[in-house]
């Protein structure tokens, strides 16, 4: 009996965290309703483009996951971007964060399931590192800095990712 009252519990505070967000931003855009209603209506469309704007990258994420849960086995994620995964594993991580596109935070749901799946954090912090590369802005970078300070750039960003990526994962290890 005790048991089952604690599993209502759990599920209620999850529950409640859950929903905590919307509702506290449906209570401030009521306030703003009543308050400034033109403003409100700006601040909700714009909630709106926003929303519509996250649906093509989150579907593409999601149908990413999807695949890698299909296709590949964790064990074979792990040999490749697994914590012992060496410079292939960080070659790789690099490579994806700086052909990866779409918003950054279309991305996290495909990084945490990889994480939960043993990817090792050095390897997604070096991901998310390279997001700043982008291979289609070069060309703009050259005709204004110059061809030895881009290149100049992008190999000191690649190599601080991997530092980064290294502590982090020591960070990560150390602070659990």
């Amino acid at each position: 009996m005790k048991n089952t009252k604690q599993q209502k519990t759990k599920i209620t505070i999850v529950f409640n965290r859950w929903f905590l967000f919307p509702l506290s931003i449906l209570l401030i855009y009521g306030i703003l309703f009543a308050i400034t209603p033109g403003k409100a209506e700006e601040a909700v469309q714009s909630s709106v483009n926003v929303f519509i704007g996250m649906l093509i990258p989150l579907a593409f994420v999601f149908a990413v996951m999807m695949l890698v849960n299909i296709f590949l086995k964790p064990s074979l994620i792990v040999k490749f971007l697994g914590k012992s995964a060496g410079l292939k594993g960080i070659i790789f991580a690099a490579f994806a964060g700086i052909v990866s596109t779409g918003p950054i935070y279309a991305w996290y749901p495909l990084l945490k399931d990889l994480g939960e799946k043993g990817v090792g954090e050095s390897l997604i912090a070096i991901f998310l590192y390279n997001r700043s590369v982008k291979p289609f802005l070069l060309p703009v970078m050259i005709g204004y800095f110059g061809f030895s300070y881009a290149v100049i750039l992008v190999i000191l960003t690649i190599l601080s990712s991997v530092a980064v990526g290294y502590l982090v994962s020591f960070v990560h290890t150390y602070h659990r």
